[in-house]
């Protein structure tokens, strides 16, 4: 075994040499010459082919000749009967591709001298090691060698999930095409950190009952993964984070599905076959359920229970100990009161998938999570920046709130018409904000009734609430480590708000000790004659999700027993307490008189809090800014962690 190779580019006359693999000196110089010589009279009479067609990578050496592992171990005998794939390791593919490309398909500069292993090192010392740009289509992915890595190590995926099988072109059956879709993954500063290039079927093509028949598979919602980070906080645990590579090959298929063979890795011998799929492939309509399935029946037989509610939580107990495991999708976040457990989670996790990401929660579902000793903080800096940025207000100045507290939105008949996809484009990034930003829910959800036609004095306060968060683009939210972890609810309406047709606004919020983990600023479905009929229809949807965090804390061990609603209505309170009717309820819809039903259980204890501690009213009515900043603190909401955090 020779330390080095040396492969003479037949198109390129240059001289690659890497380490680690055999090389055959014997060779004579006239033997390379004749070849040479042979090679520039076929090219001379054969047209370049268009499409690079390479056998794929889990094919064995002798049936794949352009592949050269280099990270072939020294000592090892020659393996020329097992697979290329025995000798790989669960890291990043090192290949090197050796094959005979037409001119125009050639990376780099043909009439480029013989380059050997040394110049190489020193180029590369000023060549970025990450593409930078998204190539639209195979044909650009090929001509760029990070691209074409990135391709190699998805199809490496392939094979070592066994996601798929080659098989003659079946007759009478749906065979679905391929797709390369490319991307560039970015940390939570937005650095390019990885080419990412992922086969994806056209499962556009899937006929419903032959390709696919159950879909559905649950995901988190926002209001529980903060439920787990407030929980976290209250616990002092350490939260991690993993992310499955290639989740979706791993879900086993139930159906009988057929592919096409993805374009530029076509086997030349075997052009007309197709692969039939063991395992769910990117694309396909069935591929979230069948991937859910899988690690939901591997965690369950490992000991884990699933949520009653939440069926993304998973939960186990050890000696008076607990490891809590939130899903969505392939992200993975968990942690315990015993940091050893975690240990044993990630093992028992690397031994079954392969994981590309894992550590300390730092970035998950676009939210930036930083764990300092005293607790845990939220926020969307980076977005935040970035959506600045994007609609053109880095150069304006900031507002102290995003609405004017004596003068609100309304239709506006006569006024300019703006481009209404612009419009719908800003509210759709405002309302991710949301996430992480109670304090602009309102005035975003009204600036969004007005999507359909909007003027420009929508689009004017669309960008005053942008104005207002670039004065505090990293504003989150702030979960105390201890305390007490009590449930509690507030309840607020405005009355008649809404120009466009007098309904009123429903706002509440929901906080574990203090933490802010659920919020809702939506307008009713249907028109309330007075406030105390509008504040009873809040309330009752603030009793809904309360009592569904009631059932959610059960998985966590925690039992709440009667559950504080704070309104500052008495008249709705007492439309709860009582089941009187008279001219003020007896219109009322019955499905809002279910919160009767819970207060006379004692599963809710609806109480009156001053209009002034009200914390809801940030989320039903434009505020002066005394007023929105004291709400604002008191929900919890920091500008920035301190530096010294």
């Amino acid at each position: 075994m020779s330390k080095a190779y040396r492969v003479l580019n037949k198109r390129t006359l240059q001289v690659e040499e890497s380490i680690h693999v055999k090389f055959d000196d014997n060779t004579s110089a006239e033997e390379i010459s004749e070849t040479l010589k042979k090679t520039n009279l076929e090219d001379k009479t054969s047209e370049p082919s268009e499409v690079v067609t390479v056998n794929p990578v889990f094919s064995t050496p002798a049936a794949n000749p352009l592949l050269i592992d280099k990270d072939e171990d020294e000592d090892e005998e020659s393996e020329d009967e097992q697979p290329e794939l025995s000798r790989q390791q669960l890291s990043e593919p090192d290949l090197t591709w050796l094959r005979d490309h037409p001119p125009n398909q050639v990376i780099g500069q043909i009439s480029k001298g013989v380059q050997t292993r040394s110049s190489s090192r020193r180029e590369a010392m000023f060549t970025c090691c990450i593409s930078q740009m998204e190539p639209m289509n195979v044909d650009e992915a090929l001509e760029d060698s990070d691209w074409i890595n990135a391709m190699q190590e998805e199809l490496t995926q392939f094979e070592r999930n066994q996601v798929w099988e080659l098989v003659p072109r079946p007759k009478h059956q749906n065979v679905i095409g391929t797709k390369w879709v490319f991307k560039n993954k970015a940390d939570e500063e937005g650095n390019i950190v990885r080419n990412k290039a992922r086969l994806v079927a056209k499962g556009y093509c899937q006929e419903e009952g032959i390709d696919f028949d159950e879909t559905f598979a649950p995901v988190a919602r926002l209001e529980a993964i903060r439920i787990f980070l407030a929980y976290a906080a209250y616990n002092d645990i350490k939260v991690y984070q993993m992310d499955v590579k290639s989740a979706f090959l791993n879900g086993e298929l139930e159906e009988e599905v057929y592919v096409e063979q993805p374009l530029g890795f076509v086997i030349p011998t075997q052009s007309s076959c197709v692969y039939k799929l063991r395992k769910a492939l990117y694309g396909l309509k069935q591929a979230p359920r069948a991937w859910y399935d899988t690690l939901s029946l591997f965690l369950v037989n490992h000991g884990f229970t699933k949520g009653k509610v939440d069926r993304t939580l998973f939960q186990i107990s050890v000696a008076n100990h607990i490891l809590l495991v939130q899903i969505y999708v392939d992200d993975i976040i968990f942690g315990s009161t015993n940091p050893e457990l975690c240990k044993k989670f990630s093992q028992v996790m690397q031994k079954k998938f392969e994981m590309s990401m894992m550590g300390e929660l730092s970035y998950f579902l676009g939210l930036q999570v930083k764990q300092v000793p005293e607790g845990i903080f939220i926020n969307q800096g980076k977005y935040t920046r970035d959506l600045i940025k994007k609609f053109g207000i880095d150069g304006k100045s900031s507002v102290k709130t995003p609405m004017n507290a004596s003068q609100g939105i309304g239709p506006d008949d006569e006024g300019k018409d703006v481009d209404a996809t612009t419009y719908r484009g800003i509210i759709g990034s405002l309302l991710y904000l949301t996430a992480s930003r109670p304090d602009i829910a309102f005035a975003v959800g009204i600036c969004a009734r007005y999507q359909s036609k909007p003027k420009e004095s929508h689009l004017v306060a669309a960008k005053k609430i942008i104005r207002y968060i670039k004065g505090n683009p990293n504003a989150g939210l702030w979960y105390p480590k201890g305390g007490n972890f009590e449930l509690i609810g507030y309840s607020d309406s405005d009355f008649a708000g809404c120009r466009l047709d007098r309904k009123s606004t429903s706002g509440h919020c929901q906080l574990l000790g203090g933490r802010l983990v659920s919020w809702f600023s939506k307008k009713q479905n249907s028109i309330s004659t007075n406030t105390a009929e509008a504040e009873y229809i809040a309330a009752g949807s603030c009793c809904a999700q309360l009592l569904w965090m009631k059932q959610q804390l059960k998985d966590y061990g925690v039992q709440a027993k009667e559950i504080k609603l704070l309104c500052d209505n008495t008249s709705a309170i007492a439309i709860t307490q009582n089941p009187v009717l008279h001219s003020r309820t007896k219109h009322i819809e019955i499905r809002h008189h279910f919160i009767r039903d819970h207060v006379e259980k004692k599963h809710i204890s609806i109480e009156h809090v001053p209009t002034e501690d009200q914390l809801a009213d940030i989320l039903t009515k434009p505020l002066s800014e005394a007023r929105f900043n004291k709400l604002r603190e008191e929900l919890g909401m920091m500008d920035d962690l301190p530096r010294d955090a």
